[in-house]
């Protein structure tokens, strides 16, 4: 099935190409079925990138998928041009009366900052606080994972001696849980960040649960005890060349940038990087769509009402 977007969404061709179904707005008014309706906050400065590795991984599954827009309002985006925000974003003020059956919280690079002294943390609270009772389940991203597990429940992050980057093997710690059904054993993810959140802190919350971890960087997939909040602080999304601009963009800045781990073959940044991580990608976001999202949401998303978390609120 497809993924329905917006008409003439840069992000379009690119998906046309890669063989991924996508349904324009106009075709999809005529489909006699509801589609998953999903809201993607977007807290990258790439927006267009961000969005396009989002909506290849989300239209890659059986579902349609129709996908709103948003982007903080209390901070104005730089790297993205204002025509393109005008004409498919919208605000927190404007969905804030929707239902959704899911949300996606992106990553920001704005790790090693406090969390407070974000400039839109304030909003994004705001935000967080209504995904409790207007999204049936909310996927939060890296930095999004480190803000909601924050938010919700205290989990403090900490800063790294070296920057988390490459491609890691991980391991499935809840093997009964269906976001990881047809996992292989060891799984690769991209990592690309400057702080972590630790185990330790996240045994203290009885509500909490950590489905996979790695050894090499540590915990990657936490849920809820009600299996409506997923936290990955990595970056399944990524595309093949995405740590080489980074890497590219940081070693041409003359910034302390080690080769990223286990990504270009014999660490040699003059080849190719080798994709290994793909697979496990879309079967993730295709798992978290079919058991998290379209098998446990209510039809009419009018009567959405979603339980506020017992966590106490830092």
């Amino acid at each position: 099935m497809p993924i329905k977007i917006p008409d003439n969404l840069p992000a379009t061709s690119i998906l046309e190409g890669e063989n991924i179904f996508v349904m324009y707005e106009n075709r999809a008014y005529t489909q006699d079925i509801r589609p998953l309706k999903l809201l993607l906050l977007n807290l990258m400065p790439t927006k267009i990138v961000t969005e396009t590795q989002l909506l290849r991984l989300l239209g890659n599954s059986p579902l349609q998928v129709e996908v709103d827009f948003i982007y903080t309002a209390s901070y104005a985006p730089t790297n993205t041009p204002q025509e393109h925000l005008i004409k498919f974003y919208e605000t927190f003020d404007d969905v804030r009366s929707r239902n959704y059956d899911g949300m996606v919280i992106t990553g920001a690079p704005v790790e090693q900052l406090p969390f407070e002294q974000v400039a839109y943390w304030k909003e994004l609270c705001e935000i967080l606080e209504w995904s409790q009772t207007h999204a049936f389940s909310t996927l939060h991203i890296c930095w999004g994972a480190q803000a909601g597990l924050y938010y919700h429940y205290g989990v403090p992050k900490y800063e790294l001696p070296q920057k988390m980057f490459g491609i890691f093997p991980h391991r499935v710690l809840a093997k009964h849980d269906k976001l990881f059904r047809g996992f292989d054993d060891v799984f690769h993810v991209p990592h690309s960040r400057h702080t972590e959140i630790r185990r330790e802190d996240i045994e203290k919350i009885p509500v909490l649960e950590i489905l996979s971890e790695s050894e090499l960087s540590g915990v990657y997939a936490v849920a809820d005890i009600g299996r409506r909040q997923f936290f990955l602080t990595g970056h399944s999304e990524y595309d093949s060349l995405t740590l080489k601009a980074e890497y590219d963009r940081d070693a041409s800045l003359g910034l302390p940038i080690q080769v990223p781990y286990n990504y270009y073959p014999g660490d040699n940044p003059a080849r190719p990087p080798v994709v290994s991580w793909r697979g496990a990608a879309s079967l993730l976001f295709a798992n978290w769509l079919n058991y998290y999202v379209y098998q446990e949401t209510p039809f009419d998303l009018t009567a959405l009402e979603r339980a506020q978390s017992l966590a106490p609120k830092r």
